[in-house]
């Protein structure tokens, strides 16, 4: 059978949000797919049960997107958000026993993150709201922005501080308009109701200057509406909150860092009363919040599940929220764990591995005992398999390389589709992006679709990785050597330094480990051309693209995405650019050295690999200006490069990007290598 092909974006699927009923008996979810005619994603609500004795029910026929089926207390409905009835989503209801969906919202914007009423008389959401200036859809006359805030923009988002997030309630029975309960230049998400129904919780930040610290709290508002109570007072970031059934509590997930990247996102348990926070997860010593996220600790009992990474896998687990006992496995296994739900002692999930696409599964219990790693499962899905069926997806095979300073790196390789014993075969370097996320076991269609053109992929967690230690993950920190710019400012330390932070910084021992790993791959595996290399990455993966073809000549090839090569001018025009104190311990108005230092364009003299630069043309993570920097400079050097822009796309590209562009950019890819490692040293 052939491997994936670029045109085989158009047939993926899979299993998304799973929630169980309140009796534990049905699992409603979503499955999603690609329209390739109207270039556009597609998404349904079914039901099955869970012990699996009934077939699989399709429940909305929407003609686009219906998404986030939420579960009435009673179980006799179920709450969605749908874009059926034009392009913004909105709000509706339909009872499980059929029958038609009512529309319970007419706003401009999309509606989200829902959330029903103990009584289940109403419904919580999020949704933004526009300023009035937007009613003019010429832009030719319409009214300048003015912005105060240094948080105006988001990638894939667009602007934000004149369209700002609030939380609106609605009538379950659609008998009143919704009702916006929160208001300003806020950004107000994650609402959760109160076991009594009188207050929801939710996360913002709403001190003075918040727009320039990265700090967000949970505050609390009554359900009729009223000034927002901060409950906890800074020291980080929360993100998700779900009461405890007792409403003395709130669980939650928290960021602890300020300007002091990257920590663990923990598990924390918040008095409802005092906001005193208490961490649960610091004794696991890993990231509790995978990317993408999965959604907020779930109440079972006094104890709070939550999802984990853990060296290339996404697992979920379970910790005692009075602090009685460790965190312990409750799923896991050589796959990504994406989302779960708990409810009536039932136990659902979806996974993936890297040779199938993401199903739904359940425990046939809370998942207590056992190894977690599949023990009594059962698999509630097939969506994937008319996929698999036609493909030949190939496996990961984990080894291990050692660094130059006698650190061991997790890395894996996957064979060539149609892979021959004993001839070897161009190899693909690739890295992630973050850098604090990680690479995984799971179904990825960009591997995929290199080893069915051909390809050995090779792929690692190096240093500054998440799924691993704290430790691991911040040893990229700091200025490096020689930052010092020798200004007299007010942040410089003694010496006319600025002191930063002590570490090595990114372009370290990051580029170390990912050179080891390709090494030891063309060593290792007699399938591996180690004079036929390439590097691929995106974002962080990009960066470090740069930067390597900077520093070596090892790869016959590369292709840099999504990138950012001048941290300078990335500074100002990113829509987080400002945030990389927190690697760096200062400013760029307070030392512009280090960012000089970590910027893969400083040593494009020494850039003599061929490059190819793709970027989006509205990226505001790592804006367009990033790839024409080095486009720019190469070019003028007369060295081998090429520049592609993909218009209307941001730095989703890869993962949520137009479908006509993920094809097209595959085809890119693999025409790019084709050319530096195929044709170039064909005989």
């Amino acid at each position: 059978m052939p491997g994936m092909t670029p045109e085989d974006v158009y047939g993926l699927t899979g299993v998304a949000d799973p929630r169980v009923s309140p009796d534990g008996r049905t699992v409603a979810y979503v499955v999603w797919g690609v329209d390739e005619e109207a270039n556009t994603y597609r998404s349904a609500i079914w039901l099955r049960a869970v012990d699996g004795s009934s077939a699989p029910r399709r429940f909305t026929f929407g003609p686009k997107r219906d998404a986030s089926p939420r579960w009435s207390p009673d179980g006799g409905t179920l709450a969605f958000t749908s874009n059926r009835d034009g392009d913004a989503a909105q709000l509706y209801v339909m009872p499980l026993a059929g029958g038609e969906a009512r529309r319970l919202t007419s706003l401009k914007e999309d509606v989200t993150q829902l959330a029903w009423s103990p009584d289940g008389a109403t419904i919580a959401f999020v949704a933004r709201v526009p300023d009035k200036a937007y009613e003019e859809k010429d832009d030719k006359r319409r009214e300048p922005r003015r912005f105060t805030r240094l948080q105006y923009k988001l990638d894939d988002v667009g602007w934000t501080a004149d369209r700002p997030q609030h939380l609106f309630t609605a009538r379950a029975d659609g008998s009143a308009e919704a009702v916006q309960l929160t208001e300003g230049d806020f950004e107000d998400v994650a609402p959760a109701w109160s076991p009594d129904g009188a207050t929801l919780a939710f996360v913002s930040a709403r001190h003075p200057d918040w727009d320039t610290e990265p700090v967000s709290d949970i505050y609390l508002v009554d359900a009729g509406g009223g000034a927002p109570r901060r409950l906890t007072r800074g020291g980080g970031t929360f993100a998700r909150v779900a009461w405890a059934p007792d409403g003395a509590r709130l669980a939650a997930t928290r960021y602890p860092g300020v300007f002091d990247d990257p920590k663990h996102v923990q598990i924390a348990v918040v008095d409802a009363a005092t906001g005193d926070v208490r961490l649960l997860t610091e004794a696991l010593d890993r990231n509790c919040e995978p990317y993408p996220p999965s959604r907020e600790p779930v109440w079972d009992g006094d104890d709070v599940l939550f999802s984990v990474e853990d060296q290339g896998r996404t697992h979920v687990y379970r910790v005692a929220t009075d602090g009685s006992s460790a965190p312990t496995l409750v799923v896991g296994g050589e796959r990504i764990v994406g989302g779960f739900d708990l409810a009536g002692g039932s136990l659902v999930f979806t996974a993936s591995e890297a040779t199938t696409l993401e199903e739904l599964f359940t425990t046939g219990g809370d998942g207590a005992g056992g190894d977690g790693a599949g023990t009594g499962e059962l698999r509630l899905t097939s969506v994937g398999e008319a996929f698999l069926a036609d493909r030949e997806l190939s496996p990961v095979e984990r080894f291990t390389a050692i660094s130059a300073d006698g650190t061991e790196v997790e890395a894996w390789v996957m064979r060539p589709a149609g892979c021959e014993p004993g001839r070897a075969y161009p190899t693909l370097l690739n890295i992630h992006g973050g850098p604090f996320t990680q690479y995984g076991v799971g179904f990825f269609d960009e591997f995929q679709v290199y080893a069915g053109g051909g390809y050995a992929v090779v792929f690692c967690n190096p240093r500054g990785s998440s799924g691993y230690s704290e430790k691991w993950g911040r040893a990229i920190r700091g200025v490096g050597e020689s930052a010092g710019c020798g200004q007299d400012t007010a942040a410089d330390g003694p010496e006319g330094r600025c002191p930063g932070v002590e570490g090595p910084g990114w372009g370290s021992v990051d580029y170390e480990d990912c050179m080891a790993v390709i090494e030891e791959a063309a060593r290792r595996f007699d399938f591996v051309d180690g004079e036929r290399l390439g590097v691929i990455g995106g974002s962080y993966g990009g960066f470090m693209t740069s930067w390597i073809v900077g520093h070596t000549d090892r790869f016959k090839a590369a292709v840099s995405e999504r990138s950012v090569n001048q941290f300078v001018s990335e500074w100002g025009s990113s829509d987080f650019g400002w945030d990389f104190k927190g690697y760096l311990g200062c400013f760029l108005h307070e030392n512009v050295a280090p960012y000089m230092r970590m910027s893969p364009a400083t040593y494009a003299n020494d850039i003599r690999t061929p490059l190819l630069i793709l970027h989006s043309e509205n990226d505001l993570r790592c804006p367009i200006e990033q790839g024409e920097h080095l486009f720019v400079t190469l070019r003028l050097l007369k060295r081998p490069v090429e520049m592609v822009r993909f218009p209307a796309e941001s730095h989703e590209l890869t993962r949520g990007g137009n479908p006509v562009h993920r094809v097209r950019r595959f085809h890119i890819v693999l025409e790019w290598f084709d050319r530096c490692l195929k044709e170039a040293t064909a005989v």
